[in-house]
């Protein structure tokens, strides 16, 4: 007997003395191995009842849910807890590794911080936002503003129901103006300091013209509808210089290669952005019940400008999405009936519809693998992937395709335009599909169709 538990001890040490090899090959360093190997006998542990070969994707998926609960480990330990599971099924070789979607549960860790543009907008203002277009050069001077002004335009904003982003990127802009002019009262100074503060960006800055531009929004509206002093035609001053750029747009083929590099959710949604021309958030917040298979369509709800729109549903993704949707019903059936299940519901429609938060239809199509606390009120909820995740994922995919272009998650929307303006659609159904409220935004994608006044043939070709 003694043998036998001799025997059985080496043959594990033996295991995990291979297990930290594995991690070493792959740039995992000490101190960080040791938790690996601990995050990996959690695991077994938990599902002591087989052998590990005799392991599927299920056990994986039921123990990382389970894993996500609320309170028992932190965002970078459930990632950790992900690489290390990865890792000891590569180290025993089982033959379905590929098949549990691993970036996904990494994206998990991720839970939404609270200032994120999902999560609703509630009576607490927020943590002090920075411009995330650009900042004003450091003048010195600690921002220390007149409460009762920032409230009054936190509260001015909300009234008028503008995004979570908005509101941040305009109070930053406050902050800065008011320190900018030494925290005197706002009502003192006029548009000759707002000029002043506009050009100190553009020179002393040096930030984008759209940088300039959002403070100059800003400004004119904390003026004109905060402190209802509107500052009127600030004349000539120095703008910062708009560079006329080209959307990036790639090739049919580029497409091709560039999903073909990408797998499980990563894949299904990149798919939906370039065969449907959504924009990354708008991807992200899709609810179930605006999938609809029926029309092949998929209603787009409070896009940019709080539009809603109809884009296609396109014939290849049907089979998919529809496998997708019966797994994040699981998930969110197994939600229900620990007594979760809940997710954010926009604006009031949690008031007049207390039920619908728990409604299979509302759930969101990419919900995250982890609950989580919403920061704002506490309520316990499955909120969908974080966007870094995907944009991440885009990016090693263009290049491991080895693509010349700066591919991300937007050049796939501007493929789906472009694709379509060669295939023959006119202009007018293309912007539709879009969102766009002008023409001439969409008539950017026809930069690169051989048609209309620059659709010359060079004259080396004519020789």
């Amino acid at each position: 007997m003694p043998s036998t538990l001799s025997s059985s001890t080496n043959a594990v040490r033996r295991f995990w003395d291979r297990y930290l090899e594995l991690l070493h090959k792959q740039g995992v360093k000490p101190p960080a191995d040791r938790w690996f190997v601990i995050r990996a006998e959690a695991y077994i542990k938990a599902t002591a009842e087989r052998r590990l070969m005799e392991h599927t994707p299920a056990d994986i998926h039921r123990y990382l849910s389970n894993l996500g609960g609320i309170d028992r480990i932190s965002d970078w330990q459930f990632r950790q807890s992900v690489d290390a599971i990865q890792k000891l099924f590569e180290l025993v070789g089982v033959p379905w590794l590929r098949e549990v979607d691993w970036d996904f549960w990494r994206d998990s860790a991720r839970t939404l911080p609270a200032n994120h543009p999902t999560i609703a907008r509630v009576s607490n203002p927020p943590v002090l936002p920075s411009p995330s277009n650009g900042a004003a050069p450091d003048d010195g001077v600690k921002a220390e503003n007149p409460p009762t002004v920032i409230d009054r335009l936190v509260t001015v904003i909300r009234q008028r129901n503008y995004s979570i982003r908005t509101e941040e990127a305009y109070r930053g802009w406050t902050e800065r103006f008011l320190a900018f002019i030494g925290h005197q009262d706002p009502r003192t100074a006029g548009a000759a300091d707002v000029v002043s503060f506009l050009e100190t960006l553009a020179v002393r800055g040096n930030v984008a013209a759209s940088t300039q531009n959002q403070a100059l929004n800003a400004l004119v509206f904390f003026h004109g509808q905060v402190l209802e002093q509107p500052l009127g035609d600030l004349g000539a001053f120095i703008r910062a210089k708009r560079p006329q750029r080209l959307p990036v747009v790639l090739t049919r083929g580029e497409v091709l290669r560039l999903l073909d590099r990408l797998e499980g959710t990563h894949q299904l949604m990149a798919s939906l952005l370039y065969g449907t021309g959504m924009r990354l958030m708008e991807c992200l917040r899709l609810r179930v019940k605006d999938v609809d298979f029926a029309y092949r369509q998929i209603v787009v709800r409070d896009g940019k400008g709080q539009k809603d729109r109809v884009t296609p549903l396109p014939d290849k993704l049907i089979e998919p999405l529809r496998a997708h949707l019966e797994q994040v019903k699981a998930l969110h059936e197994t939600d229900l009936s620990q007594g979760n299940g809940e997710v954010f519901l926009p604006f009031a429609l949690a008031k007049k519809y207390p039920n619908a938060a728990r409604e299979w239809g509302w759930q969101y199509v990419f919900p995250s693998g982890r609950l989580a606390v919403d920061p704002r009120g506490g309520a316990i909820r499955r909120h969908h992937l974080h966007e870094n995740g995907l944009q991440k994922a885009v990016k090693h995919a263009a290049t491991a395709a080895r693509l010349t272009k700066p591919a991300n998650c937007h050049a796939l929307r501007h493929s789906f335009a472009t694709h379509l303006l060669e295939t023959g659609y006119d202009i007018r159904t293309v912007q539709e599909l879009l969102g766009h409220k002008d023409v001439s935004t969409t008539m950017i994608y026809t930069h690169v169709l051989n048609r209309g006044g620059k659709g010359v043939v060079s004259p080396l070709d004519a020789i």
